[in-house]
């Protein structure tokens, strides 16, 4: 499964659209009946998206995702290709979890 980020803007529709890229790759797995993918941080290279926001973006859409397919099994990979990036992650993901 492929989904091209969006390029960033800093406007109002860059995290609908990354929203989408994890979401509709998400329902393009289950729809092919897989039950794992990875994402690396879509959009934060060279399309510029700040790594931050889109970890947010990613989650939200991930667990939203689970929210709405609780009986579908999916592992879920979030690849960091830096210490630094890991970081990001996991703050985001540290702060989602006092929110749920």
């Amino acid at each position: 499964i492929h989904t091209v980020g969006p390029i960033y803007q800093g406007d109002g529709t860059d995290a609908d659209k990354l929203f989408a890229c994890y979401y509709n790759s998400l329902e393009l797995a289950a729809k092919n009946r897989l039950h794992s993918i990875g994402f690396p941080g879509i959009s934060t290279g060279v399309y510029g998206y700040p790594k931050e926001k889109a970890a947010e973006v990613a989650l939200t859409a991930i667990l939203n995702w689970f929210d709405d397919h609780k009986d579908y099994g999916m592992l879920v990979v979030i690849v960091n290709f830096s210490e630094a990036d890991y970081k990001v992650y996991q703050k985001v993901w540290n702060k989602a979890k006092e929110v749920r």
